[in-house]
């Protein structure tokens, strides 16, 4: 496993997730299905865990995907597990939570874009 990689990967996935929620994007809308803006807790806790957690999401996608897939192998990887794994299982919990589809489309369409870009960086570079 290529630890650069995977931290390029990571590092990508946590600024797309930054801007997905962000104002200029989603942020407004996700917090309105949501019934409320969020009370984040303290920034460097937020950012930190999240960061940890785009990294074990990038290590898993690296021994997936397996050393040098190339590009077309890594992004088809990428759409299956984005969509097919995580939007889907997603989408199950958030049908028993009684979540709203606009929310959905948020938060497993940010998924989907991560492990694509995931699949991004592993196939151009791995």
């Amino acid at each position: 496993m290529n630890i650069w990689l995977v931290l390029l990967a990571a590092v990508s996935s946590f600024l797309v997730g930054g801007l997905w929620y962000s104002p200029v994007l989603f942020g407004k809308a996700w917090n309105t299905e949501n019934g409320s803006p969020t009370t984040a807790g303290h920034p460097a806790k937020v950012f930190g865990v999240s960061f940890a957690f785009s990294l074990v999401a990038a290590a898993a996608f690296a021994v997936l995907v397996g050393p040098s897939p190339g590009l077309e192998a890594a992004l088809k990887l990428g759409a299956l597990v984005g969509v097919g794994l995580v939007a889907a299982s997603y989408g199950i919990n958030y049908q028993f939570a009684q979540r709203t589809f606009k929310l959905w489309l948020i938060d497993g369409g940010y998924h989907a874009v991560q492990f694509l870009l995931f699949g991004l960086v592993f196939g151009l570079w791995g």
